[in-house]
């Protein structure tokens, strides 16, 4: 019934995200903390922000070498790269639970973006948005994202997160820009917006370490 339905993808994917989010807010709710259930978040995370975007990177890169389409039936040397990023979601996601710097915002791609970035590739490829289905299966578009993204899972660039303390305008300028900027997108673009919301978020994000924290890397 599932079999080769790539275009459920998306759909998936944003049932986690809310999923994800819900989890942390019921523990809150409940008052309700302990190490296992860290830990417990943690391996969810990495099924839904790790395995997943390396799968359908995987897709794609076989898809591209014309080796197969259907990575639970086609073994593609060419596209194993794609689950460089798996990898790397991994070493981030042990990162993230190991360091206290990260609360309100994030030093490094939280493993949501990076997938989210790669699940509007998919998308973009399946609904052929603005034409540009095929050029998406280009070689240095999808091998060059598994590394740069796999580089900024754990690299020691900050970026800026959505937890505000307060709903006010000063301190919180480039959240409100860019959650703006997506209100826009998502109507227009649908599922394909997430990549290019990724990579704007990425941009506002050197902009806002340049301007507000004067460095683009974290110093501790």
């Amino acid at each position: 019934m599932f079999v080769d339905r790539w275009d459920l993808v998306p759909v998936f994917w944003a049932i986690s995200i809310v999923a994800d989010g819900l989890d942390g807010m019921m523990a809150r709710a409940l008052k309700v903390s302990n190490p296992l259930g860290k830990e417990l978040d943690s391996l969810a995370d990495m099924v839904t922000f790790g395995v997943m975007p390396g799968v359908i990177l995987y897709h794609l890169m076989a898809k591209m070498t014309g080796g197969g389409v259907m990575p639970e039936k086609d073994f593609v040397l060419l596209a194993l790269p794609g689950f460089l990023i798996t990898l790397f979601s991994a070493i981030r996601l042990a990162k993230f639970n190991i360091d206290e710097r990260q609360t309100d915002s994030f030093i490094g791609l939280a493993t949501p973006a990076c997938t989210g970035y790669v699940v509007g590739l998919l998308a973009i490829h399946i609904y052929n948005f603005g034409g540009l289905g095929d050029f998406i299966l280009n070689p240095f578009l999808l091998y060059g994202s598994a590394v740069l993204f796999s580089y900024l899972l754990i690299s020691e660039i900050p970026m800026f997160g959505f937890k505000l303390k307060a709903l006010k305008w000063k301190g919180n300028e480039f959240q409100f820009i860019y959650l703006g900027l997506a209100i826009i997108m998502l109507p227009i673009m649908r599922t394909a917006a997430l990549s290019l919301g990724v990579i704007i978020y990425l941009v506002m994000a050197f902009i806002h370490n340049l301007t507000v924290r004067k460095s683009l890397f974290y110093k501790s």
